[in-house]
């Protein structure tokens, strides 16, 4: 980032969020939001979000996930079902431009938190309101996590169609929560827009189940697409089992022959002339139909130099190519340590941790990192006094509620 956009605010500055959502989907689209520049302010209550817990932090109450997903947002602790702490939450919302959750409906209306008692107070509110599963369905209402929605979608069979082992299996990453939080930043952005155009707010909702089955299918529903069905369901290409990083004498490489030429240019390495003459290749739907093939001969050719060695061809040739990192090399990747993507950043609790920058450039409204993960309640005071109460009130809204 230049100079010049440092001293330049993120496009959201000015927008208050008041954030009620826990776990992933929720504080992964809220924190797109806070990068933007966005006010948020995280509403926890008991122990906080049980993000706080998973891993070995040095310091309890700020796990790496939540470092992860928490940064440049405030922390405000309040115990919603006391009296004193709704009034309070009300109070907040009363000029609040979004409020974003994922609590269950049924609890936000028991609560005095739908829709109806939030709009009557802020008509103006762009209520984003993430759920498990659409409420006009048969599974409104439903509680929802990542994996039941892996399962629902069909992405839990994917796996089975590469390898055969039927066993249905999850993807190894909270790939819909994160799915469904992009769909939720992307409906509040909306949102926001049609308020500055008409001034009004609006009730959306953002459900897991669809959003996660809309960026699963989109590719795979396939030729199932048609009714009837004219071949088979799920992307050829994505699903042949000869579709992987490829053996080179020394380790893996990530090559994507695409187009025509790059296909006759890497088969000549290989030795094999006029390969697009061949029936199976001609075409780009015959080879999408035998693709496996034209990938088995590929990792033949890639088994016969270093990986150092195809990298640098593949460049002089202008075929896409990447090494194979682990997991614990992409840290240390030369391009993202050139761009300063993982930031070292020395937290006030926790110490030295890595963050990662916001991948996206803005030429006049920057999104960037403002401010750590907060602890639980850091900023009670500063965002109860700026509501206007007072050091008796502030102290009653907190106080642990006597024992029955």
């Amino acid at each position: 980032m230049s100079e010049e956009n440092t001293t330049k605010e993120g496009a959201l500055s000015g927008v208050k969020v008041v954030d009620l959502s826990t776990v992933i989907f929720g504080p992964y689209g809220s924190q797109i939001l806070a990068d933007l520049g966005a006010d948020v302010i995280k509403v926890e209550g008991g122990t906080g979000d049980s993000m706080r817990m998973p891993g070995n932090t040095p310091t309890p109450g700020l796990g790496p996930i939540y470092l992860a997903l928490n940064r440049n947002k405030r922390s405000l602790r309040l115990d919603l079902k006391k009296a004193e702490a709704l009034e309070a939450m009300h109070k907040l919302l009363a000029d609040a431009d979004v409020f974003y959750t994922n609590v269950r409906k049924g609890g936000l209306e028991r609560l005095g938190l739908g829709y109806d008692e939030i709009s009557a107070i802020n008509p103006g509110i762009v209520y984003v309101h993430c759920t498990g599963f659409g409420s006009d369905g048969p599974y409104g209402g439903k509680l929802a996590y990542d994996d039941v929605v892996q399962a629902a979608s069909g992405v839990t069979n994917l796996l089975s169609k590469v390898d055969g082992n039927p066993a249905p299996r999850y993807i190894p990453s909270v790939i819909a929560d994160k799915t469904a939080g992009l769909h939720a930043t992307y409906a509040t952005l909306a949102g926001l827009f049609h308020k500055e155009r008409t001034g009004k707010g609006q009730y959306i909702e953002v459900p897991m189940f669809e959003s996660f089955t809309s960026f699963h299918m989109i590719e795979n529903l396939y030729d199932h697409i048609f009714i009837p069905p004219r071949g088979n369901i799920a992307y050829d290409r994505s699903i042949d089992p000869n579709r992987k990083p490829f053996q080179t004498k020394d380790g893996h490489i990530s090559v994507v022959p695409y187009s025509p030429h790059h296909w006759q240019v890497i088969m000549n390495f290989g030795g094999i002339e006029d390969i697009l003459e061949d029936p199976r290749f001609k075409t780009f739907e015959e080879r999408t139909k035998n693709i496996g093939v034209l990938y088995g001969m590929v990792e033949e050719i890639t088994k016969t130099k270093t990986t150092d060695e195809w990298v640098k061809i593949m460049e002089e040739v202008g075929l896409p190519c990447m090494r194979v990192n682990k997991m614990e090399d992409v840290v240390h990747d030369e391009h993202l340590v050139a761009t300063g993507f993982f930031e070292q950043r020395e937290h006030p609790q926790v110490g030295p941790y890595y963050s990662m920058k916001h991948p996206v450039k803005f030429g006049g409204t920057p999104a960037g990192i403002r401010t750590d993960a907060p602890q639980l309640g850091e900023h009670n005071v500063e965002i109860l006094s700026g509501l206007g109460y007072s050091d008796a009130e502030i102290e009653a809204i907190l106080a642990k509620p006597e024992k029955p």
